[in-house]
């Protein structure tokens, strides 16, 4: 099968930083399923892990976390899906990618497509659903309201594809109020359009803006990058006993100012559930469900905004370029081999 890996780290610009090549097509065992790729979406993790992770044992490793495809075998105890059935994923982070034409991946934290979308559409959900629906629910527990605080979250990065996922499942999904960050003309016409309350400039004093709207203290704050950039506003906007959330990776992260607010800090990590195997890792399969159902309503919509063209090396080092300029608007896909 056609595919497209790393075999060392390095820049983007190299010209070996992606490779195509061809690999075996594997065999499920198990709980796994076979998909064959249509459409595959870049994250950060993907830009991540190919430019500071060397491969294990010098081998090549095929990249992708995110996917949608079509399920042509499945393993001996599988029992969620058949062959032909339509599917989107983000798979497991310590598994081969979705950078080829045929993946394993455990049933258990695949959901149905969306029936209403095409494959290019349903690979820019997965991942960021998946971080957006945990944060919320599983880390800031946004049911559970802060005493005292304004029923509202703020999310800096809300442009990005992440921040655009939790602004629309935070508004289908809760009464919240939704504020998001952004700087340009279009990422804040961006995120209004997509369902945020208000907009405020995180190249301008984050906690200025937020008292200005006149709602009170926020009781939850999720930060999707640069999250180091940002402590001292949000320990002052944020209400005491409130809950932050973040997913970026800081060198350094002081969390001494939030400890007079007693302000708890949860780290989302959406590989966590498969990678350690969890017994509630059956959840992710529930939650891409019930997200291809809310699509399917027109509750929340696909954050695709650019196919750069087919799955090889030469357009996934396009895609890794301006994943890695970190001024992002939804999600860019690449679509069939």
């Amino acid at each position: 099968m056609r595919a497209v890996a790393y075999s060392q780290p390095l820049p983007i610009s190299d010209e070996n930083s992606l490779i195509d090549l061809e690999l075996p097509v594997p065999e499920p065992a198990g709980r796994d399923i076979l998909v064959e790729i249509k459409a595959v979406s870049v994250n950060p993790v993907d830009v991540k892990l190919r430019a500071n992770r060397a491969p294990a044992n010098g081998q090549p490793f095929v990249l992708g976390w995110d996917a949608a495809g079509v399920v042509v075998k499945a393993g001996p105890d599988a029992t969620f899906f058949k062959p032909g059935d339509r599917v989107y994923y983000a798979g497991a982070i310590n598994r081969a990618g979705s950078n080829a034409e045929f993946q394993l991946v455990d049933e258990r934290i695949v959901g149905r497509m969306p029936a209403n979308l095409d494959f290019p559409a349903a690979a820019a959900l997965p991942l960021t659903s998946i971080t957006a629906y945990e944060t919320l629910f599983d880390r800031l527990k946004v049911g559970d309201a802060v005493p005292g605080a304004a029923n509202a979250l703020l999310v800096i990065g809300g442009a990005g594809g992440v921040g655009s996922m939790t602004i629309q499942i935070a508004r289908a999904l809760t009464d919240l109020t939704v504020i998001a960050t952004a700087s340009r003309p279009e990422t804040m016409d961006w995120v209004k359009m997509l369902g945020a309350h208000h907009v405020v400039d995180h190249t301008k004093t984050l906690a200025e803006q937020v008292t200005a709207l006149k709602i009170g203290q926020p009781g939850f704050v999720f930060s999707t990058n640069q999250s180091d950039s940002y402590i001292g506003d949000v320990a002052a906007l944020i209400a005491p006993q409130g809950r932050y959330a973040l997913i970026d990776d800081p060198a350094t992260f002081n969390i001494m100012p939030f400890k007079s607010k007693a302000v708890s800090v949860h780290w989302e990590m959406m590989f966590a559930r498969p990678l350690y195997q969890t017994a509630d890792m059956e959840r992710q399969h529930q939650l891409l469900n019930e997200v291809a159902g809310l699509v399917e309503v027109g509750a929340i919509r696909t954050t695709l905004t650019e196919v750069l063209g087919t799955i090889n090396a030469a357009n996934l080092k396009k895609a890794h370029a301006l994943v890695e300029t970190n001024r992002m608007k939804g999600k860019l896909v690449l679509a069939g081999f």
